[in-house]
C-alpha cells in the first residue's frame, strides 16, 4: 500500500519544525521558523511544466487532503488549478471593483470639480439616497434592466427622471472603464413615467397669497419657517436660500451677495434684503451664528445646510401641493408684484437673476437697478405682512421715492 501517502499525521504536522514535510501524491506542508504551516501541491500542468499550488495556511491535514484531491481531480480532467484560482481571483477582484456604490462614487468624483455646488448636492441626495441604497449589492459588469427598473420604480416621481439619467451615465461611465461589456446599454423606457411639462405651482391671487403668507409664518419649525420667509422675502431659488452663508450676508447694508459659482447664470448676485429679511437672519444668528451657514441641517438630514426638500415638504404638509411650490416664491413675486405693486419688469428681472444672452448685460445685472431693487423688496415686504394682517393694502411702488 502507498505509505507515503500516511507519512504524515495530525501529531507530525502539529510538531512538524520548521521546513518541507511531504505527505504523499505531491502534497506538503512548509513551516516557517516562526511556526507558520502551509500547504501546497505540487504538480504538471497539462504542457508538462511543473508548478505549485498554494492550498491555504492553518489548514487542518483533512483539509488539506480534501483541497489536494480536488486539485487533482482538475488536473485529471487537463485543467490547471493555479490558473482557474489566479482567474477567479481576478474576477473577484474585477466584480469588487465594479460594485455600483464604488463605481458610482468614482462617477462622482470624476465631475466634482466641474459641477455647480447644487448639482452636486442634487446628484449626491439622488445617488447616494435612492441608487446607492437600492443597488449596493449589484456589479455594473452583471446589473440587469430589470434590476435597474425595479429600483428606478421606488424613487419618487420627482426625483426618478433625474435618477434614471445619472444611472445611465454611470454605466455608461463603467463600460469607458472596462468594468461593462461594451454596448451593453441598459433598456430602461418605461422605467419612469413620461414627465409631463407644466407650469410650476405659483400662489398669485390675494386670497392664494394670503394663505401662503399664512402657511409659511404659522409653520411650527423654526428653521424651515425662517427658510420658507427668506425664500418668500427675496424671491431667490430654494437652492441658494438653504445654502446661504453667513459670510454672504451683510446686515448693515441689508444685502445678501451670491457668488457666482452658487448661481444658475454663473454670475455673483446681489439681493436686497428688507427690514422683514433682515429681523429674520438676526433669529437665525441664535441658531448657526459662527457656523458657515444659515439654516443647519435638520435631524437625519446628511447635508451641511438645510436640505430644499424640507421647504417642499413644509408647504406640502401646509396643504399647498398643486397650489405653491418653493420655486412658485419667485413666481408669486414677478407676478404680485409687477400687478399689485406696479413694480417695473426690468426691477423684477434684475431681482430674479433671470439668464441674458448678452455678456455684457450679465455682467452689469449683479448690481442692476441696486436701489430700485431695495425699495421693491420692501415694499413686497411690507405687502406680505398687510396681507398676513388682513388689510391687503396696495402702495404703489414709487422709484423716486
Amino acid at each position: 500500500m502507498g505509505a507515503i501517502t500516511q507519512r504524515l499525521t495530525v501529531l507530525a504536522v502539529k510538531n512538524a519544525k520548521p521546513g518541507k514535510h511531504f505527505d504523499g501524491g505531491g502534497l506538503y506542508v512548509e513551516v516557517t521558523a516562526k511556526g507558520g504551516k502551509r500547504w501546497y501541491l505540487k504538480y504538471r500542468r497539462p504542457d508538462g511544466r511543473e508548478n505549485r499550488l498554494s492550498l491555504g495556511a492553518g489548514l487542518s491535514l483533512s483539509d488539506a487532503r480534501a483541497r489536494a484531491d480536488s486539485a487533482r481531480a482538475l488536473i485529471r480532467d487537463g485543467l490547471d488549478p493555479a490558473l482557474l484560482k489566479a482567474e477567479r481571483k481576478a474576477k473577484a477582484k474585477q466584480e469588487a471593483e465594479a460594485a455600483f456604490h464604488l463605481v458610482a462614487g468614482a462617477w462622482m468624483a470624476r465631475h466634482r470639480q466641474s459641477w455647480a455646488p447644487a448639482t452636486l448636492k442634487k446628484a449626491s441626495y439622488i445617488i447616494d439616497g435612492y441608487l446607492v441604497p437600492a443597488l449596493r449589492g449589484q456589479s455594473v459588469a452583471t446589473l440587469t434592466s430589470k434590476t435597474a427598473s425595479n429600483a428606478l420604480g421606488k424613487i419618487p416621481p420627482a426625483l426618478a427622471v433625474l435618477a434614471r439619467s445619472y444611472l445611465q451615465r454611470i454605466m455608461t461611465y463603467a463600460m469607458q472603464e472596462g468594468l461593462r461589456e461594451d454596448g451593453r446599454v441598459l433598456s430602461l423606457r418605461g422605467a419612469v413615467p413620461k414627465a409631463t411639462k407644466g407650469h410650476i405651482p405659483a400662489a398669485v391671487d390675494l386670497v392664494d397669497v394670503r394663505r401662503v403668507v399664512e402657511a409659511v409664518e404659522s409653520y411650527p419649525t423654526p428653521v424651515t419657517r425662517a427658510a420658507l420667509r427668506i425664500a418668500m422675502l427675496t424671491a431667490q431659488r430654494p437652492g441658494n436660500v438653504v445654502a446661504m452663508e453667513w459670510a454672504e450676508v451683510d446686515l448693515q447694508a441689508a444685502e445678501w451677495s451670491i457668488p457666482a459659482a452658487k448661481m444658475k447664470t454663473r454670475h455673483a448676485h446681489i439681493v436686497p434684503l428688507s427690514r422683514q429679511a433682515v429681523d429674520t437672519l438676526r433669529q437665525m444668528q441664535a441658531y448657526t451664528y459662527g457656523s458657515q451657514y444659515v439654516f443647519p441641517p435638520l435631524a437625519r438630514q446628511t447635508t451641511p445646510h438645510l436640505h430644499r426638500d424640507a421647504l417642499s415638504k413644509a408647504l406640502r404638509d401646509r396643504g399647498l401641493q398643486g397650489t405653491h411650490a418653493t420655486h412658485g416664491f419667485r413666481g408669486m413675486f414677478r407676478t404680485v408684484a409687477r400687478e399689485r405693486l406696479g413694480v417695473p419688469a426690468d426691477v423684477l428681472e434684475a431681482q430674479l437673476a433671470h439668464a441674458k444672452k448678452d455678456e455684457v448685460q450679465k455682467a452689469y445685472d449683479r448690481t442692476a437697478f441696486i436701489m430700485e431693487r431695495h425699495k421693491a423688496m420692501q415694499a413686497w415686504a411690507d405687502y406680505l405682512d398687510s396681507l398676513r394682517a388682513g388689510v391687503g393694502n396696495v402702495v404703489a411702488f414709487n422709484l423716486a421715492g
